[in-house]
Parts: structure tokens; C-alpha cells; sequence
């Protein structure tokens, strides 16, 4: 029998926005990804290594407010919003060719690509959102899925293109070029909502809606921990692996684990989504922190043990760091008018992702002065703020 038209013009769209998505977010932690091999070619201080990663996430906290305080992603289609981001952050991350790695014009290419990605992340969710209201959890979590396989493709990128950065590069900037141009082709669900026009008000709503308010710092303690341990995941375990192994195999397996930790995460979005409608999006959001912070503790207690044990417990929390991210979206589409879910899920972005600029920056730091295994164990810190936040939430339904 026939699927209806709605029905396959649902998940085709969806389909080509999962791979847009993937394609555009792979630039996100290109930096951090081949930082090993600049480091042999160029002397980039420790802070302007930070620096390079962390200019992304203050690049997007930019791109992210401006987007929220113009209403950007509910007044101009947002098809065509993620398309012109995701070519020029393109473009922006290619320049990295041709700039000095380290320099003040990389770290400033690495800032407008972070803005830029703003009209990728969020609109793509303001996009997924308008397909479906009961099926919110799976449609977010199925997007941050896709959100999760492209930051984690860097990684798997440098481990293909061994020293070679230029190929990672080029091949990341060439596909999220290509990405925007096929959300082009997707469509737009029968729930989704324009803005008439700029209203300001609709970030207050942010502040005037209890329930929106701890979504927000539910999502916010979730991303205490998120990006720092993306962002430097790689790095802790090429430390840790040392001791069992040479250099070059530890910065090979730790390339491969990275990869697998981030992507872990979005296959467990996915599935996360399919129960979060039936279940209750809170208690799958509680539930997948109260398992990350507990394998943030326990890879803080393998680090430089056993290489399979870290990496057991590393796989877990990923997996278990990411599905809570795509339920605390799916509650603000579920509690904002609709005319105003793509700029409060835009500012919730921006709030989550200031946080993470200090988190990202602070956590190389951090590790010198007190060790990777204290630093894991101080990211657990975030799920058990969130988890409080969330059970403020449930109190109110």
C-alpha cells in the first residue's frame, strides 16, 4: 500500500536535512581535529590552540543572539537561511588554507564560521519542528543525531587524511558547501509558523515562561560538560593511551575512539527520540545525565589504566552525553508559541553555547594544573545541575 503524500514528503525532507546537517557541522571541531598535525608543522601557543576552538563557540553565541534578537530564523525561509550560512561558513573554513594555523586571522575565520553555523544548528531544528508536534522528540533527536555524526566526521576525517590537514580540511569546507545547497530542496512542515515581523518580546518569553525557563537550565548543565569534552576528547586520550602504547599509536586509536564517542552520541539521540514522546522528554533528558555524569566519574578513575577500559567508559558517556540535548530543544518547541520556536531555540543555543566558550577554554588549563582525570570528574558537575532543573519541570506538569 501506498505511503501518503504528507507521510513521504515528511521524512524526504527530513532525509536531505539530516544530511545537510551532517554536512554543514562538520566544520565544527575541524580545528581541534587536525590540531596535532599544526602543531608539528607551525608553533601555536597552548592558549591560541584553545583559542582556535573555542573562537568557534563565541562565534556562535554571536550568530546565535543576533539570529534570536532579529527573529531570523521565523521571518525569512529558513531553507534558504541555512543554505547561505552553511556556503559562506564554507568558504570561512577554508581560508584556513591560505591563512597562518594560529594566527589572529584563523582564530577570527573560526569566529564567523561559529556564527555562521548558527543559521545551520538552530534553523535546522526550527525546520525539523514544524513536521510534527507528537513526534517532537524523535524529529529533534533524530536532527541532533545528524548534528552529532557531522562534529564528530572531523575526526574521522583527520584519521583518513593522517598529516595530511589540508585534505581534512578541504573535504569538510566541500561538503557543508554542498549540504546547504541540498536544504534547498527540502520541505516545509504543515506546523510551521512565520513571525509578521522583529518583535523583541519573544526573548522575554524565554524569561515570563516557568517551564521554558528550566528547560533552559536543564540545557544548560547539560552543556557544562558537552562541548568541553567534544572539543578535547582526542587530546585526553592520546594522553592517556601513551602510557600503554607509542605516540603515534596512542594519536591514532585516540582519533578513531573520538570519533566513535561523538557519533555514539548521535545514534543515541535517535533512539532516545523514539521513546521520549511516549516516556516523557524530561525523564529521558534526566535519565541520560544521571548516566553521563556517572561516566564522566568513571573514565576519570580508568584514565591512564587499561586503554579498553577507558575506552568503555568514554563510549558510554558519549552516548549518554548527547540524547538529553535534542529533548530540552523539543520542550521550548513544545512550550513557545510557534511563531517564536526558531528564536527561543536560537537564544537557548546562545545562552548554552556562552557557557561553553569559558568550559572549552578553561578545560587544557585545567588539565595542566590539576589533571585530565580531576577535570573529567568536575564535568559531572553539569548533568547534576540539569537534573535539578528537570525536576523543577516535572513538578510543574
Amino acid at each position: 500500500m501506498a505511503l501518503p503524500t504528507d507521510f513521504t514528503g515528511k521524512w524526504r525532507s527530513l532525509s536531505l536535512l539530516m544530511v545537510a546537517e551532517v554536512a554543514g557541522m562538520s566544520l565544527w571541531f575541524m580545528s581541534a581535529a587536525i590540531l596535532p598535525d599544526l602543531t608539528r608543522e607551525f608553533a601555536i601557543s597552548e592558549f591560541r590552540q584553545a583559542a582556535l576552538s573555542s573562537a568557534v563557540q563565541i562565534g556562535f553565541v554571536a550568530g546565535a543572539l543576533a539570529s534570536a534578537l532579529l527573529g531570523l530564523a521565523d521571518r525569512i525561509d529558513p531553507r534558504r537561511f541555512f543554505a547561505f550560512c552553511a556556503i559562506l561558513a564554507a568558504l570561512f573554513n577554508a581560508s584556513l588554507l591560505v591563512v597562518e594555523p594560529g594566527g589572529n586571522l584563523s582564530i577570527l575565520a573560526r569566529f564567523v564560521t561559529g556564527a555562521l553555523l548558527a543559521g545551520v544548528y538552530p534553523v535546522g531544528m526550527k525546520i525539523a519542528v514544524g513536521w510534527g508536534k507528537d513526534d517532537r522528540g524523535l524529529l529533534v533527536g533524530t536532527l541532533v543525531g545528524a548534528l552529532t555524526l557531522g562534529s564528530a566526521a572531523p575526526h574521522f576525517l583527520a584519521l583518513l587524511g593522517g598529516t595530511d590537514w589540508r585534505w581534512s580540511l578541504s573535504v569538510a569546507s566541500i561538503a557543508a558547501a554542498a549540504g546547504g545547497a541540498l536544504c534547498l530542496f527540502a520541505g516545509l512542515g504543515p506546523f510551521h509558523a512565520k513571525a509578521p515581523r522583529m518583535e523583541l518580546k519573544a526573548i522575554l518569553t524565554a524569561w515570563t515562561n516557568r517551564k521554558i525557563r528550566f528547560a533552559y537550565a536543564g540545557y544548560l548543565g547539560h552543556m557544562w560538560e558537552l562541548y568541553a569534552m567534544w572539543a578535547w576528547i582526542g587530546v585526553a586520550l592520546t594522553i592517556s593511551f601513551s602510557s600503554q602504547m607509542s605516540s603515534d599509536a596512542a594519536l591514532s586509536l585516540s582519533r578513531l575512539i573520538a570519533f566513535l564517542t561523538i557519533a555514539a552520541g548521535g545514534i543515541a539521540s535517535v533512539f532516545a527520540g523514539l521513546v521520549a514522546d511516549r516516556v516523557g522528554k524530561a525523564n529521558i533528558a534526566i535519565l541520560a545525565m544521571v548516566v553521563s555524569g556517572s561516566a564522566a566519574i568513571a573514565s576519570a578513575l580508568t584514565f591512564g589504566g587499561p586503554a579498553w577500559l577507558t575506552i568503555i567508559c568514554v563510549l558510554i558517556w558519549g552516548a549518554a552525553i548527547l540524547p538529553d540535548s535534542a529533548q530540552f530543544s523539543a520542550l521550548v518547541a513544545d512550550y513557545a508559541p510557534p511563531d517564536q520556536a526558531g528564536s527561543l531555540m536560537s537564544f537557548q543555543t546562545a545562552l548554552g553555547f556562552a557557557l561553553t566558550f569559558f568550559t572549552v577554554q578553561l578545560t587544557p588549563v585545567a588539565a595542566d594544573w590539576l589533571g585530565w582525570p580531576t577535570v573529567f570528574a568536575f564535568m559531572a558537575i553539569g548533568p547534576a545541575l540539569g537534573i535539578a532543573g528537570m525536576l523543577r519541570l516535572k513538578k510543574m506538569n
